[in-house]
């Protein structure tokens, strides 16, 4: 699916905008959304970024460079919450977003459903998710201390007695029980794997999938584009803006499952743009916690950007001092984009 779509902002005068004592130049007829929260002690942050431009990519989106900077070069994080923000699933499912927009019912629930059975389809057939459900980790790398880095290109991942958090073991095993030492290594297999994969698809997820339900994915994408009115690819051109910028990063915090949340970035096209080191699935420890753990990961010189529609984002960025754009209308989107486009976040 091809996102190049061009919005056409206008020649607008530039205003600044003062909040504690952060300070971002807005253009006139670029509102901020709102719930936008810009606490204290940001400005600080920022005024790195602001005396190295160098990194900033002014006008349209250009195709980004698939070398990610480096930790030490980054200058500013976008946190990205996933459903409802990047993508719209959840809402499709409970009517909420045909009742928010006017959509048709019936329509929206059938796409959602639809989607829905791709995801875990995919979850369980290719990424391990009837192993790993119960055995859920914030990121990729959690088990990697486990990993004792054997070949797997021969290996039996269906034979090697793995049953998820029951253990189980082979027949007459001792050490196929859950936590054991055998066990968390063929546990650390599976994410070994799931990492692998993730990136050998993440460009072309339709390799793991049947003709069949190929079809069915592109008929589906674009019907989502249709009844959303262009959402995704609205937010993609603020994704592949960040992306396309020299010190700036794109990392996902999601309340999904690890596993179904890989499943449905690989599905709606978002993996090229996401690294699977750069998501993270809040399930077990909240956003709070994740944010803690990405601040540890990138340090706290960098500017951390939260953008999302839900309060437990919004609540964690509070709590960490960082700003927050909110996403509750595809206008945010398109502001979001104006914002950054004229290099004023």
């Amino acid at each position: 699916m091809c996102y190049q779509h061009c919005f056409d902002y206008g020649l607008v005068s530039p205003f600044r905008l003062r909040c504690s004592t952060w300070e971002i130049n807005l253009p006139t007829g670029v509102a901020l959304p709102a719930g936008v929260a810009l606490p204290t002690g940001a400005r600080d942050q920022d005024e790195a970024g602001r005396r190295n431009p160098a990194g900033k990519a002014k006008g349209k989106a250009k195709k980004s460079d698939s070398n990610q900077p480096t930790d030490n070069d980054l200058e500013r994080i976008f946190l990205w919450d996933l459903d409802e923000t990047i993508i719209i699933f959840h809402s499709l499912l409970t009517g909420s977003f045909a009742q928010k927009f006017g959509k048709d019912p019936a329509t929206v629930l059938n796409l959602g459903l639809q989607m829905e059975e791709l995801i875990f389809e995919l979850a369980d057939t290719h990424l391990f998710f009837n192993d790993l459900e119960e055995c859920d980790q914030v990121h990729v790398e959690d088990m990697a201390s486990d990993d004792n880095g054997q070949d797997l290109s021969t290996y039996n991942f269906l034979a090697d007695g793995f049953n998820g958090p029951s253990g189980g073991g082979a027949p007459g095993a001792t050490t196929g029980v859950q936590g054991g030492v055998e066990w968390m290594r063929k546990l650390a297999f599976r994410y070994r794997r799931l990492k692998d994969l993730y990136n050998g698809y993440k460009c072309n997820v339709g390799g793991l999938l049947s003709p069949m339900k190929r079809e069915l994915l592109l008929r589906l994408q674009s019907e989502m584009e249709n009844v959303t009115d262009a959402w995704l690819s609205t937010a993609l051109k603020s994704l592949l803006l960040i992306q396309s910028r020299g010190k700036c990063m794109n990392v996902l915090v999601t309340t999904t499952q690890l596993v179904p949340a890989l499943a449905k970035v690989l599905l709606y096209g978002l993996g090229d743009v996401f690294p699977i080191e750069n998501i993270y699935s809040a399930t077990k420890i909240g956003k709070e916690s994740c944010f803690e753990r990405i601040v540890s990961r990138f340090g706290k010189k960098v500017t951390y950007v939260v953008v999302g529609d839900g309060r437990d984002e919004e609540f964690a960025a509070k709590q960490h001092n960082m700003p927050f754009w909110r996403i509750s209308t595809h206008g945010d989107l398109v502001s979001l984009h104006q914002a950054l486009e004229l290099d004023f976040l």
